[in-house]
């Protein structure tokens, strides 16, 4: 059973910095997909970035530039750095997983795809 734990979350003024953590385990390690989702009161769920097995990244257009994720083998752990904060970014940010790659994904960044989830961590930017 994969198991995720979000942390990092926080509340910021527009133009900071906040990097977020996803501890994972009991995954392969191999053939995945990690990923950070969002979603802001009465939105979808929407992929923000997504790294894979064979360290290949997507972005979502409004936060290409801006958001950096990785994923740290050694620990475990999944980030995603995220700088120049916008207002727009304010959302519950959650981690997950897929047992498929980007490259069977296509490159989208689809909710359905992934089979687990963290609990979320809240990130607030305000002026």
């Amino acid at each position: 059973e994969v198991q995720l734990v979000e942390s990092g979350g926080g509340s910021v003024h527009t133009g900071g910095s906040l990097r977020l953590s996803c501890a994972a385990s009991g995954y392969t390690p191999s053939n995945y997909c990690m990923a950070w989702f969002r979603q802001a009161p009465g939105k979808e769920r929407e992929g923000v970035a997504g790294i894979d097995s064979d360290a290949t990244t997507t972005y979502a257009d409004s936060v290409k530039g801006r958001f950096v994720i990785s994923l740290d083998n050694a620990k475990n752990t999944l980030y995603l750095e995220m700088n120049s904060l916008e207002i727009e970014d304010t959302a519950m940010y959650y981690c997950a997983h897929s047992d498929v790659t980007l490259w069977t994904m296509n490159g989208v960044l689809d909710r359905h795809t992934f089979d687990s989830w963290g609990q979320g961590t809240q990130v607030t930017v305000s002026s």
